[in-house]
């Protein structure tokens, strides 16, 4: 399995990580925004910020004072795609 999927897998294996990925999917939201609904420390929310980062499932631009996070949907796409292969899976349209 290719490295990059296992750490997609790994990052998608936390229900903190899979929520903040959730607020991400329609917009682009700084760590202080994404601490706001969470009941964790900013340090919390950025280490799991740091390991979606480096699995691809997010960018992160820094604006001034504020870093600005934005998912990476492409990320899952390239990996799922790779393994469904490796599985001979077909996706059928409905």
């Amino acid at each position: 399995m290719d490295e990059l999927c296992c750490l997609i897998f790994q990052a998608m294996a936390d229900k903190n990580r899979l929520k903040i990925l959730e607020l991400l999917k329609d917009d682009e939201l700084c760590v202080s925004d994404i601490c706001r609904r969470f009941k964790m420390t900013q340090p919390s929310i950025s280490h799991h910020l740091d390991v979606l980062k480096r699995a691809g499932l997010v960018t992160r631009e820094k604006r001034g004072r504020e870093v600005y996070y934005r998912f990476n949907g492409d990320a899952i796409v390239k990996c799922c795609g790779k393994q469904f292969k490796v599985f001979d899976i077909l996706l059928k349209k409905r």
